[in-house]
């Protein structure tokens, strides 16, 4: 017994020995470093397991071979080379409208490899009694292509009769492709739907399917359309019956939209044929899906960015998007989120700003829709920032699930990432920055109505909940890097 004992000694000593090298040569935060050293040892092989699905970083990710880079510049240049000529030009152009511009403009352009398109008609789109007809009719009036990727796709009454216009445009010639995420859609979406859609010619495919055990944690939580390669939409609706009723628990679902018409549905065309290709290798990178954009759009003349992050971006983008349209507010931050969980940077940031007199305002869903460990965090995060002034509103007239910042009337943000540590870390998201006064003080009027039907987070009530309520709270935190 002690040989053995003497061997499983030493086998777990190098066991140490080895995953502690390799993590400290990861040089990491030491934080996170000395957490995954911890899990290794206290729970050999279960540790190692975790980590290979939920805790690589972005190394796990440099074969270019078996994957393309989220570049969106250099995968699509010379297909946009009339946006990429102009960029300096444009850029010193809007700078004049406001000093503080330039430097988010120039931070979206290197952060996420993006390009500053102007000629666009944008229409905010709240909820999905809004945003679906419109979709609708688009899809409707679709001649060359339908291209669709969200996170969740439903097999619901409402998404039959989308199913019933998709297979009709393919049977008319129309090229149909839908992009769905297996894990977000696996309890929404069935085998005979899609095997419908491909018997008509619609080509469907998961963003990564399941038994890639290796990328399971690595959602593509995007929401995207582009029509004939002119319109787009993005935002945090995904496609169900749910956003129209409620779904289970709610009566019903807040949300919101952008339909953007231009230059600027040339740039979501892009991101979605990166993962088109990393789903099906399949390059769609030709000229017919890149229509030169009318003249007359010039009137609408709104300048857009679209930014994208991921497990393989070389920077947090819109976490650091987020992090200085925070920083340089003057006057005021509006924030909508169903989840609320912070990394140490954009809590500094809401706390510094709030601190330093700007009126900070977050909302959040009052009630979790589905898991609720989330919640329990984001509580514990909510009194680190409070303190310091930022004030938090519980939207109770539905499921919030609205994605948007905006910043003293001046430029907002509308896309798929929550205030968390999975959308700005682990998911691929995408947002699309607006810098339109506008269509700022369009969303920042939205926020106000929505506050009628919000209460505000009171800490003293918090702490009436009791003793283990706070504690369970305060364990959901250590998971907060997943959630």
């Amino acid at each position: 017994m002690s040989e053995i004992g003497s061997i499983a000694a030493t086998v777990l000593g190098f066991y140490a020995l080895v995953t502690g090298v390799f993590l400290v040569s990861e040089n990491r935060r030491p934080q996170a470093t000395l957490a995954w050293m911890l899990a290794f040892v206290f729970a050999p092989g279960i540790g190692v397991l975790v980590y290979t699905l939920f805790g690589r970083s972005r190394r796990a990710f440099s074969r270019q071979s078996s994957l393309l880079r989220q570049d969106l510049e250099a995968n699509a240049r010379p297909l946009l080379s009339p946006l990429l000529s102009r960029q300096d030009a444009e850029i010193s152009r809007l700078e004049a409208q406001g000093a503080s511009r330039r430097a988010l403009m120039m931070l979206v352009r290197r952060n996420s490899y993006s390009v500053l398109t102007r000629r666009n008609r944008v229409e905010i789109q709240q909820n999905a009694a809004v945003f679906y007809p419109s979709l609708i009719a688009d899809m409707e009036a679709a001649r060359h292509s339908i291209h669709l990727q969200y996170f969740i796709w439903g097999a619901d009454a409402f998404t039959e009769r989308l199913k019933g216009i998709l297979i009709a445009k393919a049977r008319a010639g129309v090229e149909v492709r839908l992009l769905y995420d297996a894990l977000g859609s696996r309890a929404h979406l069935n085998r005979a739907y899609i095997r419908e859609l491909q018997a008509a010619g619609v080509r469907t495919a998961p963003t990564s399917p399941l038994w890639r055990l290796h990328t399971i944690s690595y959602r593509n939580h995007r929401k995207i359309t582009v029509i004939d390669g002119v319109i787009g939409y993005t935002g945090g609706m995904n496609i169900g019956q749910e956003h129209l009723d409620g779904g289970k628990g709610f009566g019903s679902w807040r949300d919101t939209q952008v339909r953007i018409v231009g230059e600027g549905a040339a740039v979501l065309q892009t991101v979605f044929m990166v993962d088109w290709y990393n789903a099906v290798r399949e390059n769609l990178f030709f000229p017919a899906y890149f229509p030169a954009v009318s003249t007359d759009l010039a009137e609408g003349d709104v300048p857009v960015q679209v930014l994208t992050s991921g497990p393989d971006s070389q920077w947090a983008a819109i976490r650091q998007v987020y992090f200085a349209m925070i920083v340089k507010a003057q006057r005021h931050v509006f924030i909508q989120s169903p989840y609320f969980v912070l990394d140490a940077s954009l809590a500094e940031a809401l706390t510094s700003a709030a601190l330093s007199g700007v009126d900070v305002k977050v909302m959040l869903s009052a009630r979790a829709s589905g898991n609720p460990v989330p919640e329990w965090a984001g509580n514990t995060f909510i009194l680190d920032v409070i303190d310091a002034g930022v004030r938090v509103f519980l939207y109770e007239g539905g499921y919030l699930h609205a994605k948007t910042i905006t910043v003293d009337s001046e430029v907002c943000s509308i896309g798929s990432a929550n205030i968390d540590i999975r959308s700005f870390s682990i998911n691929y998201e995408l947002n699309a920055v607006l810098y339109n006064r506008e269509l700022a003080t369009e969303l920042e009027q939205a926020f106000e109505r929505d506050l009628t039907c919000c209460t505000e987070f009171d800490p003293a009530e918090y702490a009436r909940r009791g003793v283990i309520v706070r504690f369970r709270d305060s364990v959901a935190r250590l998971l907060s890097p997943l959630l």
